[in-house]
């Protein structure tokens, strides 16, 4: 249970979300609700400005990103991937995959970020859709993702040095058994020989982010490791 500073804590960065946000459906998810902003580039500097520091990664947990939106529409359309299932939603942003995989009737979600504005985004995304997702700022790219049957990503190739970090923990989460699942629009960083590709969308974005307003986004499953 949150102590007191926690609490103040987490209601302050809730506030945040909300004052910055509204909330809809996300498109080419009609099934979910999300509290996303209309502009990135001012949330980005605003965020910028309530924390002091100039330099920070943009509002990932305010807009619905191409590779979540990919992973969660194939977890909608194949509830039988996440169905009764431990779930982890690793690098979660708004929360959106592990949202989808609770709809369709994950037995568990855990959703992973390491910023505390994300930690409360996904909490009030969670109620916005009437699910129970938990929420946890914490790295845990040191470990295995345990005890989690099901490991979904959305969107996390976007740099070497985080695709240096992710693909290990990955193989990890696969080694012990887990069904490995991300999404990705064509970053430059994904080892795609690494993957089978399950499903192809093409799915609208945020064009301040993406310069493009649709990518096509793939869903890959991890291949088990040779060798």
């Amino acid at each position: 249970m949150p102590n007191s500073l926690e609490a103040v804590s987490f209601a302050a960065d809730a506030a945040f979300v909300r004052a910055h946000t509204e909330l809809r459906p996300v498109p080419s998810l009609p099934e979910v609700r999300l509290h996303m902003a209309e502009d990135a580039i001012e949330l980005w500097e605003t965020t910028e400005r309530e924390r002091g520091e100039i330099g920070l990664p943009p509002p990932f947990w305010a807009f619905a990103w191409a590779g979540g939106v990919a992973v969660a529409r194939y977890v909608l359309d194949h509830p039988e991937v996440v169905a009764g299932r431990t779930v982890l939603d690793l690098a979660a942003g708004s929360g959106l995959v592990g949202v989808a995989a609770a709809l369709r009737g994950a037995a568990e979600v855990r959703a992973a970020e390491i910023d505390a504005y994300a930690v409360a985004a996904i909490e009030i995304n969670a109620a916005a859709n009437a699910v129970s997702v938990s929420a946890a700022m914490a790295d845990l790219l040191d470990g295995d993702g345990a005890p989690a049957e099901v490991v979904l990503a959305g969107d996390v190739f976007y740099e070497r040095e985080m695709a240096a970090r992710f693909l290990p923990f990955l193989e990890r989460a696969q080694a012990r058994g887990a069904h490995v699942i991300v999404g990705d629009p064509g970053r430059a960083y994904l080892p795609r020989d690494r993957f089978t590709s399950l499903a192809r969308y093409t799915v609208e974005v945020v064009a301040d982010l993406e310069d493009a307003t649709y990518k096509p986004t793939t869903v890959w499953e991890l291949k088990p490791k040779t060798g």
